[in-house]
């Protein structure tokens, strides 16, 4: 684990503040297009809204979701499909996962986190192994969400640490801060943590 800078009390304009200035020095020092993968939930939205409004090269962005519903992308529930409707009207290519996906590197993996230390779909019952073979993995959370009982589809632990930093959204639930600083610390050993220990990029958390 190399540094981790957490940011207390951030709004969704400053959430879109960084992100703004992250994939613009990506873009910038690129010759061609960036890649990014995003979470889904409800957090993302908001901020991506902000987002579109910023002056980006968004043509030469594509965006892979962490995970998402085995669903429709038509149905409520779909990330991929929610995605697509904000971000593709600005020349943002979305990249819908597939089980023999080949996930490229990322300028920059963004996660949300549950209370359960969850990262992506990869739910403790499902024991993420952070040397994966595979880049993508569809699998079944125990207990299925209520909010959202479906089957998943997941970027591993490799593919979500190919990138040259990482950035975490907590929406300011102290719960889930308390999991993550206990992920920095050592002291359990959650999908959060094993991925935390394995990352040898800047992390940046918005509390």
């Amino acid at each position: 684990m190399t540094g981790i800078k957490l940011i207390e009390s951030a709004d969704t304009t400053a959430i879109a503040d960084w992100m703004e200035q992250h994939l613009g020095t990506a873009l910038e020092a690129a010759d061609g297009r960036i890649a990014i993968t995003i979470p889904g939930g409800s957090t993302p939205f908001p901020i991506l809204a902000e987002l579109v409004t910023r002056d980006l090269d968004f043509e030469r962005l594509d965006v892979w979701p962490n995970d998402d519903r085995i669903v429709p992308e038509d149905h409520g529930a779909s990330n991929t499909g929610k995605m697509r409707a904000l971000l593709e009207p600005v020349g943002t290519r979305v990249v819908a996962l597939e089980e023999h996906s080949t996930p490229p590197h990322f300028a920059l993996t963004w996660l949300g986190m549950g209370p359960d230390g969850h990262i992506a779909s990869l739910f403790p019952n499902t024991d993420p192994d952070p040397e994966d073979a595979q880049a993508v993995r569809r699998l079944t959370p125990n207990p299925l969400p209520p909010h959202a009982p479906f089957d998943r589809i997941t970027l591993t632990i490799p593919s979500l640490l190919d990138s040259d930093a990482l950035l975490f959204t907590l929406g300011g639930a102290a719960d889930k801060r308390a999991v993550f600083e206990g992920a920095i610390g050592g002291e359990h050993d959650l999908p959060v943590a094993r991925l935390l220990s394995r990352a040898q990029q800047q992390v940046t958390c918005f509390t």
